[in-house]
């Protein structure tokens, strides 16, 4: 069965402001079909229950849930009979939010529902969601109602006031996120570890694997010693900061070669390189052929 995958320029209209929200009810015979994108996809349930069938596994989810989905992954709903889910999706690219904010508001060590959950073990993800209670749920849907009056009625400074409000709401999904982690009789992470910093860090490098990133700007995001960072990443990962990226984004270009047409030389640019020769060289280090040779055996299987 062939999956749907949504395009950006589908929902985001500029480049300069890529968002996109709106409320959806399903029934089920009004679901989406099984579908991947290339943004980042924020769900909440605003009342309702269903399945979220999530890379080929069911999981249930229930009203005042929330949860994201990374681009690339594959997910649908099923809603039985007689019974409807009410959410809002709400679409976005990294870019939305600022590197220069992470630093000057001080939030890089406030954004770990947005920059570890997403990456935990699939199970650790979903048989574990984020449900709001009574006093969270009812401020995080106001938020989303705020951004969906903003995007609709774009009145001046509408998508700065956007970005503000998103990066409340993924503060404010952290918090909640950091307190049940270690309220847990196993908590996943210990608060301020070393290990805790580098998952923050390949979080980011994940969300923004096609920008330009030198150590430089991580040490000057997340207020660490470029010596420190080194150290430290060397010791949790095995590997130097430019190891993981360049991994994270051979993974990204074998993906888009599988999936989309795009030539060797736009993939290379859609994760990061600008020089095709230094990519294919690197992409044979990585994965043991060329990157047209990966693509054409994919057609082939």
């Amino acid at each position: 069965m062939s999956t749907a995958r949504y395009q950006s320029s589908e929902y985001m209209k500029t480049k300069d402001f890529p968002f996109w929200i709106q409320r959806f009810l399903h029934d089920s015979a009004n679901v989406p079909p099984a579908h991947s994108h290339e943004f980042i996809e924020l769900v909440f349930v605003i009342q309702g229950n269903a399945n979220h069938v999530f890379e080929g596994q069911s999981y249930t989810i229930k009203t005042n849930d929330v949860f994201i989905i990374n681009p690339g992954e594959v997910h649908t709903f099923e809603v039985e009979n007689n019974k409807s889910l009410e959410i809002i999706n709400c679409l976005f690219l990294p870019s939305l939010i600022k590197d220069s904010w992470l630093k000057e508001l001080g939030v890089s060590q406030s954004m770990d529902y947005f920059y570890i959950q997403p990456f935990l073990d699939r199970n650790e993800r979903f048989h574990h969601l984020l449900n709001l209670d009574g006093n969270y749920s009812s401020r995080f849907l106001s938020l989303l109602e705020g951004m969906m009056h903003e995007y609709h009625k774009k009145n001046s400074c509408y998508s700065t006031l956007i970005r503000l409000q998103m990066v409340e709401l993924l503060i404010l999904l952290s918090r909640i996120y950091n307190e049940r982690n270690s309220t847990a009789e196993k908590p996943y992470m210990t608060e301020n570890s070393n290990s805790v910093l580098v998952q923050r860090i390949c979080g980011y490098l994940s969300r923004n694997y096609d920008q330009k990133i030198s150590i430089l700007d991580l040490c000057h995001i997340f207020n660490i010693s470029p010596r420190h960072l080194n150290r430290l990443f060397k010791q949790e990962t095995k590997k130097t900061v430019i190891e993981m990226l360049h991994s994270i984004r051979i993974e990204k270009a074998k993906q888009f070669l599988m999936e989309t047409d795009d030539k060797v030389i736009d993939v290379a640019i859609r994760v990061g390189y600008d020089d095709s020769a230094f990519f294919s060289k690197l992409f044979r280090k990585f994965v043991g052929c060329s990157p047209g040779k990966y693509k054409g055996n994919s057609k082939v299987s």
